[in-house]
């Protein structure tokens, strides 16, 4: 990694440390180690947190528009 925080530890007192991400995420975070304390099934030693934000965009793909109903002439 470049500038910035290469460790740090979180409120549930888990330590993290931030490393080069992957395409569509600049930084990949890995639990270095679980907080003795730590409630979230999620913190496992060793693992990355991934993001899912690129999950949640809207689609690139054109949707077409929904239309109203039709009625026939005559």
């Amino acid at each position: 990694m470049g500038k910035g925080f290469e460790r740090a530890r979180l409120g549930c007192g888990c330590r993290v440390r931030f490393r080069d991400g992957v395409e569509g995420s600049p930084v990949t975070v890995v639990i270095e180690a679980k907080g003795a304390g730590c409630p979230l099934p999620r913190h496992v030693g060793g693992l990355p947190v991934y993001d899912h934000r690129e999950a949640l965009r809207p689609p690139n793909r054109i949707v077409p528009i929904a239309e109203g109903d039709y009625e026939e002439e005559g």
